[in-house]
């Protein structure tokens, strides 16, 4: 008996380390510090994307899901006004394959949209396993006097809303259960256009975050992830401040529409769950008018 019956292929595992375009394959990924920063500040920030594997599971397509995994990670980070830097994913499955090297075809994509490099990474098999888990780590950095707070936001201030892709990769335990509790097919046409829209990868904001930072005052950020508009909202407002959302104030894309029918979700709960066409929100003063490269669109004002 050797390790490969039980399961683990070393020179399958090298092999497939070897193949990823990283600058260092030793033990521990080093990255310099940039120059031109007075007091630089590393932001860091880990996540995963929870069980929208399991749609590219039943999919067979794998290509996007690292997309999902970066974007995670990136769009955290950013919220800070902190520009990415590196990222390290952990794949974890049953054996290494051709699936394994798709997830990583979108990591490498999902940094390189983010201007962020992938410093390294662990891939680790499980014989007992019978799918795939998948988390990233993404460190940036940004100058201490421009770190995006919040702590400068007052009442009167309005909120700006970042288009999202879609579902992003958060709800998709809501969604998965309620296509099984219904007997929907993914592909049948109830959820959007069926199987490829659930698909659609998360957005990465660092791009246009960028921009924005180097344009605009912007008081404070917030990722649209697990717990809708409201509650990530709060996350960057001051204690005894609050957000007053107008969820007209933006078109809704229809496969939110086709969820919360198919699921007969209240509305109440669709807003708790999914970012509605909302990922990603801007707290600026009142008379500032954003201009961006995405759709985007006045959903709000902070009040007292």
């Amino acid at each position: 008996m050797n390790y490969k019956d039980s399961g683990v292929d070393i020179e399958a595992a090298n092999a497939f380390a070897k193949s990823i375009p990283i600058a260092n394959h030793g033990f521990g990924g080093m990255f310099p510090v940039p120059s031109g920063y007075d007091e630089p500040v590393l932001v860091s920030g880990a996540d995963g994307v929870g069980t929208k594997i399991n749609i590219a599971r039943i999919a067979g397509d794998y290509t996007t899901i690292g997309i999902d995994l970066v974007a995670m990670c990136v769009n955290d980070v950013i919220t800070s006004g902190a520009k990415p830097l590196y990222f390290l994913d952990y794949i974890s499955t049953q054996k290494i394959d051709d699936k394994v090297a798709d997830i990583m075809v979108g990591i490498l994509k999902g940094c390189e949209i983010a201007g962020c490099e992938l410093l390294g990474g662990e891939t680790a098999e499980h014989f007992r396993q019978r799918d795939y888990d998948l988390a990233g780590f993404c460190t940036g950095i940004v100058e201490r006097d421009c770190i995006v707070d919040g702590k400068n936001i007052k009442p009167g201030d309005k909120v700006i809303g970042l288009a999202s892709s879609g579902v992003h990769s958060n709800g998709y335990t809501l969604i998965n259960d309620m296509l099984w509790r219904h007997k929907i097919g993914y592909d049948d046409g109830y959820i959007g256009k069926g199987m490829p829209e659930l698909l659609t990868p998360t957005t990465i904001y660092a791009p246009v975050i960028k921009e924005l930072l180097e344009e605009y005052p912007i008081l404070g950020m917030a990722h649209i992830t697990g717990g809708g508009i409201h509650e990530n909202l709060s996350r960057c407002i001051p204690e005894g401040l609050k957000v007053r959302v107008d969820y007209n104030s933006w078109p809704l894309p229809e496969v939110f529409s086709k969820i919360q029918l198919a699921g007969e979700i209240p509305e109440e709960e669709m807003k708790k769950v999914f970012n509605l066409g909302i990922g990603f929100c801007l707290v600026v003063p009142p008379e500032i008018d954003i201009h961006t490269t995405i759709p985007s669109w006045e959903i709000g004002e902070v009040y007292e």
